[in-house]
């Protein structure tokens, strides 16, 4: 597994960094036997130290954590317990997941859009009035074909406000966010009734 272990205006001490990647291989290893990559980016935040962990496990899966502490060690333990908690209450749901189901990923197109400035020049009054988005990024994902439940256990996984996804029981595109009272919606098109 390739480990990138960087410090954001701050340097990492060898020792440090050999206690990250062993550390991280270990972890990732002992769910997954081929895990691809992990990043691990230290830097300091209002407490002291952040330790931010990012593991690509995966086709489709990424596991990402942070801890805070104002010991650099401790920070990277607590965002490491995280990614071990995560990976070993999911892993049982994880490998079931991906029995037989190798095929049921749709491409898709997927689009960064710059951001609404608020010193952009106001539009002619003959001119459009809509917004019309500059595209920064263009790339190519897969929308999944997955249960609610795995939706949900996906977009923790990622640390990801929301995730669209394909719903396996009748095969229309669903979406599942988390909710700012922490509860997570699901957005159903399909399961209106017909009137």
């Amino acid at each position: 597994m390739k480990t990138l272990v960087q410090g954001k205006q701050l340097d990492v001490g060898d020792a440090l960094r050999e206690r990250i990647e062993a550390t991280v291989e270990q972890i990732a290893a002992k769910y997954f036997a081929n895990p691809i990559e992990a990043t691990v980016t230290l830097s300091r935040d209002a407490i002291g130290f952040r330790a931010d962990i990012g593991v690509h496990v995966g086709k489709g899966i990424s596991v990402k954590s942070e801890g805070s502490n104002p010991d650099p060690h401790a920070a990277f333990d607590a965002a490491a317990e995280r990614i071990d908690k995560q990976l070993r209450r999911y892993k049982r749901r994880l490998r079931d997941h991906h029995r037989g189901h190798s095929g049921d990923a749709v491409p898709a197109a997927q689009y960064v859009l710059a951001a609404e400035s608020d010193d952009a020049p106001e539009p002619e009054p003959a001119g459009e009035t809509e917004w019309q988005p500059i595209v920064v990024a263009e790339m190519e994902t897969t929308i999944e074909a997955l249960t609610v439940g795995e939706a949900v256990m996906r977009m923790d996984l990622a640390s990801v406000p929301a995730l669209m996804f394909r719903n396996r029981g009748h095969g229309g595109l669903n979406m599942v966010y988390r909710r700012p009272d922490g509860n997570v919606g699901w957005v159903d098109p399909t399961s209106q009734s017909q009137s």
